[in-house]
């Protein structure tokens, strides 16, 4: 949960995965018809489809098997923690035979209009269809690999298109299985981009799915009700929890605290934003606060020395412990003896990960967990080493301008900044990578005219040449340009260098087709008000 979510802040509000699992595979080969980051070279594996989904669709109605798509990005750690953890194992490669295997990477031609048309946005999404297109399973990227092969089975093996089995059980339906709960349960709730329920109907439906969930399925229960309350700390007011509802979320999270077996099944909700947790349940400086945040602790101790699990998530378990330190300490500084662990465990897994798809997460992992410890050199130099290694460097510029701008020194965040947006590579990604820049100038550098109306009419010119540009992610970074330089010149202070970018979006638009539905889009922008969605 953890991974996934701050990835996505990261990118777009920076100025920015039964029983017990098994060890995690040793590296392997790159997956099939993907490049490997260190050579470039292709070998066996998974069978994915590329391309033409409708193709695959097809092969998948006229083999009856269900079709797996896989939605990444090759910057994305949590994607290169999937590679790393479950698609190279030896059970997954072998079960993919028995479904169609699509892999569209956010890049590719067409990308992200297939991301509109499957309701997909955040990477890495996984998603189980049947052989008609009716979604049996959204996957969550961050739950354990064990874990994850097993939900994958189920789905595969009588699993119903989760829309009708969500309806079934909310209506109190008799005779839903251990199974259908447990896949409700795992469904990647925060990636249903409104798929199953509104937005703000999401909370209320998984407390009710708390509710009504048997007895004897007291994962399913405890997951739901959790869901429930991660969730809720991540909306901008959020919400009390009181009475009977807090009191069930203790119970739930004290459920899995008080098993280690149960506790490591559950290693994603145990590592989220356990600092927000704490305080949506708790009174701060209450006794309960700090035995609820000691028996974490100690939990996350365990799990942190859990060689079974991935390194990335054994770092994970750290910042988790940061968090509820925080909590506890208020604005007092950590405890020296977590600071050193902090440390000595970034770079113990720093020298223990040579695979080049683990590195991606694990640098990500470790050089965050330095920053939440205020460790901010320590990650400079463990991120700066990277860039030399790395197959996506410019991911870990983002991360270097962000330690600059927490310093206070704009000069240095403006340069890595501009580094990373010029050394980005993928059409999708260089426009994400050049509208945080174009952000980030705004915000520290306003009255750089020159610099932002280039900077926005690069951009905008290789929008000119991409296919798709209002749809999906492409559509949300637009949107985040047009409204970061609607507000820079909000007072009209800079109604000339405006009137330059404009020029650009003039001939962006008159390059679309008269019939293209992007017209909507790419005609709003810059304009007053929001831009109209294609």
């Amino acid at each position: 949960m953890k991974l996934l979510l701050t990835t996505l802040v990261f990118l777009f509000a920076l100025a920015s995965t039964a029983s017990k699992a098994a060890p995690a595979a040793s590296p392997a080969a790159p997956l099939a018809s993907e490049s490997a980051p260190a050579s470039g070279h292709e070998s066996g594996g998974i069978a994915w489809r590329k391309g033409d989904v409708d193709a695959a669709f097809a092969e998948a109605k006229s083999s009856g098997k269900p079709l797996f798509l896989y939605w990444g990005a090759v910057w994305c750690p949590p994607c290169n923690q999937v590679k790393a953890t479950i698609f190279n194992r030896q059970d997954f490669i072998e079960r993919s035979q028995f479904f169609i295997p699509v892999y569209i990477d956010g890049d590719s031609p067409g990308a992200q209009k297939l991301g509109a048309r499957f309701k997909v946005s955040g990477y890495p999404t996984m998603i189980l269809l049947d052989h008609d297109g009716n979604e049996i399973l959204r996957l969550p990227g961050e739950v354990d690999a064990q874990r994850y092969l097993q939900l994958l089975e189920t789905g595969m093996t009588g699993g119903r298109p989760v829309k009708t089995t969500l309806a079934e059980a909310l209506s109190g339906k008799p005779g839903l299985t251990d199974r259908d709960w447990r896949l409700l349960a795992y469904y990647s709730w925060e990636t249903d981009e409104q798929q199953l329920v509104p937005k703000d109907k999401v909370m209320a439906t998984l407390a009710e799915l708390a509710k009504r969930c048997p007895e004897q399925d007291t994962d399913a229960a405890n997951r739901l009700q959790l869901t429930e309350v991660y969730l809720a700390t991540e909306q901008k007011k959020p919400p009390v929890l009181a009475g009977a509802e807090r009191k069930r979320a203790l119970q739930a999270l004290n459920s899995l605290l008080a098993n280690p077996a149960v506790a490591r099944d559950n290693f994603d909700l145990l590592t989220g934003d356990a600092g927000a947790v704490l305080g949506l349940l708790t009174a701060p400086n209450s006794d309960e606060r700090s035995h609820l945040a000691q028996i974490w602790s100690e939990e996350l101790d365990r799990l942190a020395a859990d060689t079974s699990l991935s390194n990335t998530d054994r770092l994970l378990a750290i910042d988790t412990k940061i968090s509820l330190a925080r909590m506890t300490a208020g604005k007092g500084p950590l405890p020296a003896a977590l600071v050193s662990q902090v440390r000595e465990q970034a770079d113990q897994m720093d020298k223990a990960t040579s695979n080049s798809y683990e590195r991606q997460s694990v640098i990500n992992a470790a050089a965050g967990n330095l920053v939440d410890a205020g460790l901010l050199d320590d990650s400079d130099a463990l991120l700066k080493a990277e860039l030399k290694r790395s197959h996506s460097p410019y991911y870990f510029m983002l991360d270097l301008a962000a330690n600059a701008k927490k310093r206070g020194d704009k000069e240095a965040a403006l340069s890595w900044y501009r580094q990373a947006y010029m050394a980005s590579e993928g059409p999708a990604t260089r426009l994400q990578w050049g509208v945080v820049y174009v952000r980030a100038l705004v915000e520290l550098d306003p009255g750089n005219e020159t610099e932002i109306v280039a900077t926005s009419e690069s951009i905008l010119k290789e929008v000119g040449g991409m296919q798709n540009a209002f749809y999906e992610r492409n559509l949300s970074a637009l949107t985040r340009l047009h409204d970061v330089l609607i507000d820079w010149d909000a007072k009209n202070q800079h109604k000339t260098a405006m009137a330059r970018i404009q020029t650009s979006v003039t001939s962006l638009c008159s390059g679309l087709a008269a019939s293209d539905p992007q017209h909507a889009s790419c005609d709003s922008l810059l304009k007053p008000g929001k831009i109209r969605p294609a």
